[in-house]
C-alpha cells in the first residue's frame, strides 16, 4: 500500500464524507446552507391507529448529546456522537457513524405537540407523537322567537 492510499485508508473522515444541505428562509431569500460530515442514523417510522412512532438508533449517547425538535410538518431529531477512537493508527473497518448527526421524519399528518413521548433506552431513542383529534364542528341550537 503506498503512503497515500494508507492515509486515504486511515483517515475516519473519509468514512463519513457526507454534505447534508439545508435551506433556511433569510432576509426574504432562501439560503442554502452545506454542513459537511453529518450522517444519518438508522430510524424506523411506524404508524398505530393513533400515533406515529419514530425509532432511531443512537447507541453510546446521553441525552444531553442530542436534542428532539418539533415543527407543524416534521420531527427533527439531531446531535453529536462523540468518537472513541484515541490514539489509533489506523482503521481497518469503520462502519459507526460519529461526529454530528441529523434525522428529518416528515409527518403525514397534525401531531399532539402537547402529548409527544421520549424515551431513550438501550441505544434506541423511541418518539410517539399522538395523531391530532380533529376539531368537532357545534351546531349551536338558535332560539325561535316569532313577532
Amino acid at each position: 500500500m503506498t503512503a497515500k492510499q494508507n492515509e486515504v485508508a486511515s483517515s475516519p473522515a473519509d468514512k463519513f464524507e457526507t454534505h447534508h444541505y439545508h435551506v433556511v428562509m433569510g432576509g426574504g431569500r432562501f439560503v442554502v446552507v452545506r454542513r459537511p460530515n453529518v450522517w444519518r442514523p438508522p430510524t424506523d417510522v411506524m404508524e398505530t391507529d393513533d400515533r406515529l412512532i419514530v425509532l432511531v438508533e443512537i447507541a453510546g449517547m446521553k441525552t444531553s448529546d442530542f436534542n428532539v425538535a418539533i415543527s407543524p410538518h416534521q420531527l427533527i431529531i439531531s446531535g453529536t456522537r462523540p468518537a472513541h477512537l484515541p490514539g489509533c493508527t489506523a482503521y481497518h473497518q469503520l462502519e459507526i457513524g460519529y461526529g454530528e448527526f441529523r434525522t428529518d421524519v416528515l409527518l403525514p399528518w397534525p401531531v399532539d405537540e402537547e402529548n409527544i413521548v421520549a424515551r431513550y433506552e438501550d441505544g434506541f431513542l423511541r418518539v410517539e407523537l399522538p395523531r391530532l383529534k380533529p376539531k368537532t364542528v357545534r351546531v349551536i341550537p338558535v332560539d325561535r322567537r316569532e313577532a
